[in-house]
């Protein structure tokens, strides 16, 4: 009735980065058949996971999606700030890249790329790109991966796609379940009515502070609104 987000704070966190990676995942798909994506990708069996694992001529990449809304990120060549905030951004997308290259060994020396794609930034100031990661706005991700120099041939290509769909060498079933994708978009739309009904709420009370000729009345709806 009063707009109250189905989000704690503990699952507020769970939930902006499931929508990175669904984000993430929406300009992926823009790749041609020649690629191949999969997504929350098992890494060993304790639960953890690759946001986007992608695969054409152009070798591996792991895609470690990070959603920081409305945060200015500052990228240097040995840290990334949110906020003025040191982040481990870069120590797990080589991490993540690292495991990869462990993972698929036996098939020689396979070319990954870690990638960190951030979403939902006000502001991103590249002063100087990391020199084993590379960083970007999420939006460009798919464009960058096309324009990339093809180093794999055809057959090469082939074994590697058979090799990376392979759900044994990850060593835990594919986290990925369409029918979550579907619970989560549930989610999403509780949260947006909550947020409308909190709007509605906030300009109810605004016109009425009005009417009473009291001051700071926007400074109330934002603080109501959230």
């Amino acid at each position: 009735m009063f707009g109250r987000s189905p989000l704690s704070t503990d699952t507020r966190p769970w939930y902006l980065g499931a929508l990175g990676e669904l984000e993430v995942a929406g300009y992926l798909s823009s790749l041609g058949p020649e690629w191949l994506v999969l997504h929350s990708v098992p890494v060993g069996t304790r639960g953890s996971d690759i946001d986007h694992v992608a695969v054409g001529a152009a070798g591996v990449f792991t895609i470690n999606s990070k959603f920081h809304e409305n945060a200015k990120v500052w990228v240097g060549s040995r840290r990334i700030l949110v906020n003025g905030q040191k982040t481990e951004h870069l120590r797990n997308s080589r991490f993540e890249a690292k495991r990869v290259r462990q993972i698929f060994a036996d098939l020689g020396t396979v070319p990954v790329t870690p990638v960190l794609a951030v979403v939902g930034a006000r502001e991103i100031t590249i002063r100087e790109q990391p020199e084993d990661v590379v960083v970007m706005k999420a939006t460009k991700i798919a464009r960058w991966l096309q324009r990339q120099p093809l180093v794999l041939d055809a057959p090469t290509l082939t074994t590697l796609k058979q090799a990376v769909s392979d759900a044994t060498r990850w060593g835990a079933l594919p986290l990925y379940d369409p029918a979550d994708v579907e619970r989560f978009a549930a989610l999403q739309r509780e949260v947006h009515g909550a947020k409308r009904v909190r709007m509605a709420w906030g300009g109810a009370i605004v016109v009425s502070l009005l009417a009473f000729g009291l001051p700071n009345a926007m400074t109330l709806l934002q603080a109501y609104v959230g």
